[in-house]
């Protein structure tokens, strides 16, 4: 068991020191300057989220810090989305750099903080999902003796982590200090809504209880509205 745990450690760290190069890589070489002042606020808003919400997983729940390194998907319709979704953030994250290389765009200050201010909401909003399901896998699947989850915020909509990832994706390029970043990163909710849509047969499949849950939960992303 501490064997297990020290290599997750050890992966865990890895990888969150490749993160941070790839993300200062994708950002500063762009921009042509370490003086982007955005992206710096922007990658301490997110690490320093994802810091603590890791350091508290492994101490409280290492079997969901595990689940959530997986990333190879098992659904033929998953892959496919995968695949579209990471092209089009990968456009979305490398448009700010050369925006404020070449100044296309003009963020006002208290537009990027705001921004910044809802990214750092949705995390401790993940963190609250993730303290309420220790199922929220990055991957498409159902594990042996899974149970449906309607507490906490699953008692509002059936999926508030696409909820969570909806705000934080659409407020990235505002956080960026890029107006133009915002036209690859508009189709995100559209690609949840794919996701969530393939999601559900899947649970509907596969996880007792869950058309109950359904019928009790109506909405699968925004409350009142779908």
């Amino acid at each position: 068991m501490q064997d297990n745990l020290f290599d997750l450690k050890k992966t865990i760290f890895f990888r969150f020191i490749l993160a941070i190069i790839f993300v200062g890589v994708i950002f500063f070489l762009p921009a042509g300057s370490l003086k982007y002042w955005q992206a710096w606020i922007y990658c301490g808003v997110i690490f320093t989220s994802i810091f603590f919400i890791t350091i508290y997983l492994i101490k409280n729940d290492p079997k969901l810090l595990k689940r959530r390194m997986k990333y190879k998907e098992k659904e033929k319709e998953q892959k496919i989305i995968t695949k579209i979704a990471t092209l089009i953030f990968l456009i979305g994250f490398i448009i700010p750099g050369f925006d404020y290389r070449y100044h296309w765009s003009n963020v006002p200050a208290t537009i990027v903080i705001i921004a910044n201010t809802v990214i750092l909401l949705s995390y401790i909003f993940f963190f609250l999902i993730f303290k309420e399901n220790s199922y929220g896998s990055r991957t498409i699947e159902v594990e042996k003796g899974q149970k449906v989850i309607s507490t906490g915020p699953y008692s509002i909509v059936r999926h508030p982590m696409y909820l969570g990832a909806t705000l934080m994706f659409l407020c990235t390029p505002l956080a960026l200090g890029s107006f133009w970043s915002l036209i690859a990163f508009a189709p995100s909710p559209l690609i949840f809504i794919f996701r969530i849509l393939n999601e559900e047969k899947v649970l509907l499949r596969d996880l007792p209880g869950y058309k109950e849950y359904c019928q009790k939960t109506q909405y699968r992303l925004l409350p009142f509205i779908w």
